[in-house]
């Protein structure tokens, strides 16, 4: 490994194309797309668009000459087709904390109305914290004698699973060490145990293949603004299995999701679809950015994505381990590629700083307590060179103790 050889396979990747889409500063290596993607360059002209003519000149008359009102299921469908799933069963909108209360509370009715014996949900302890919020959150809310109980990862999920469980609640990759649950087999699992699923898919839509129909699984949701590049706090996604669509209700039962939202009725009828997911009026202008990034990654092909994303994974666990293995890092990803999403972390005991120092010299990745160095491995935009370059800095500030310096460990609001 050299260098030069990563400048060859640069030339031969055929994702390559794809870097002129985003907008990526001069002299910065990004590594942080997995937590907020980097700008597609028509995402301006797009807003100047939404907001000079749509907003603008249009004013309310673009609800429907600009076709602003069916943005959550038009964009919903492009989403399906990232996700292995049909049209008419994703909608995007709302946060991804808030489409996990919806989906929650709804498997939990779907159960409560099946079998209501079972009381409890599970989660992953090292779930996203906001996952396990919500569930802990909508437990107290319920008050109806539900608990949360929670596994220590993917090879104690058959083994906590039981007559008791109502729903299970994971993520498809791991936020923090960027493991991955095997999607299809998991559900399988779920469903054998006679539990429902609810999938967030917000550090693998757009990085990993998805197939939630081929799987069976019965809700996912997910956020546009990682590895779909939609824009800070870009409206999350919501899947609902179709089998489940005559029997689903949500409790924030708002206007956008009733079947006549303008006949102004006083009482609520949820529409038949997946649209009663929805609760009030959309943000148009963000979800209108979040489309350019989806049309970037319908174009491109996710198996191709993947397997970049598997080399260039490889590439930067090698080099670390070869380059920097006189210094304290310890992987906490996975070393196999079937059991990682696209991220890469490494614990160091003075993480933080280490980080503070690589951002500080134009490699920006992100910093998970504890002591975790995070870095997005993004295809569409990064390259081989990009990591050995990156590798080479870190070497270089591990090697000479750049990194330790007072400004390197004053902490910020957001890690």
């Amino acid at each position: 490994m050299n260098r030069e050889s990563c400048v060859a396979a640069d030339r031969r990747d055929p994702l390559s194309a794809f870097r002129a889409e985003f907008v990526l500063p001069e002299g910065i290596l990004y590594f942080d797309g997995n937590s907020l993607g980097p700008r597609p360059v028509r995402s301006l002209e797009r807003a100047r668009s939404v907001v000079a003519d749509e907003w603008g000149s249009g004013l309310i008359r673009s609800w429907n000459d600009a076709d602003w009102f069916t943005l959550p299921s038009r964009l919903g469908d492009k989403v399906s087709r990232l996700i292995g799933a049909a049209d008419g069963e994703t909608v995007v909108t709302d946060t991804t904390t808030l489409n996990i209360f919806k989906t929650l509370a709804a498997a939990i009715r779907i159960q409560d109305v099946r079998d209501p014996s079972r009381r409890v949900l599970l989660s992953e302890r090292d779930n996203f914290p906001t996952d396990l919020y919500i569930a802990e959150g909508l437990i107290e809310f319920i008050d109806r004698g539900y608990e949360l109980r929670l596994v220590d990862g993917p090879d104690d999920l058959a083994g906590a699973l039981g007559p008791d469980v109502a729903v299970v609640l994971l993520s498809h990759v791991n936020y923090r060490t960027g493991a991955m649950f095997d999607l299809a087999a998991s559900t399988s699992v779920i469903h054998e145990a006679g539990s429902l699923v609810v999938w967030d898919l917000a550090h693998s839509a757009g990085a990993v293949p998805l197939d939630l129909t081929g799987a069976d699984a019965d809700f996912a949701v997910g956020c546009t603004y990682k590895y779909l590049n939609g824009g800070p706090g870009s409206p999350a996604f919501l899947w609902v299995n179709p089998r489940h669509h005559d029997d689903f209700r949500q409790p924030l039962s708002g206007w956008w999701g009733h079947a006549r939202p303008f006949a102004m009725e006083p009482s609520f009828e949820p529409h038949v679809g997946i649209q009663r997911f929805l609760c009030g009026t959309q943000p148009v202008v963000s979800m209108s950015l979040a489309e350019c990034g989806l049309d970037i990654a319908l174009r491109a092909d996710p198996l191709v994505i993947r397997h970049k994303s598997i080399e260039l994974s490889n590439l930067f666990i090698a080099l670390v381990e070869e380059r920097c293995g006189s210094h304290p890092l310890t992987l906490i990803t996975p070393r196999d590629p079937a059991a990682r999403g696209s991220h890469v972390s490494f614990r160091h005991p003075e993480g933080y700083a280490v980080m503070q120092a690589l951002i500080a010299h134009g490699v920006i990745g992100d910093y998970r307590e504890p002591e975790v160095l995070r870095f997005g491995i993004t295809p569409l935009y990064l390259g081989y060179t990009d990591v050995w370059d990156a590798v080479e800095i870190l070497r270089d500030l591990l090697d000479t103790g750049a990194w330790d310096r007072p400004e390197f460990y004053a902490r910020t609001a957001v890690t």
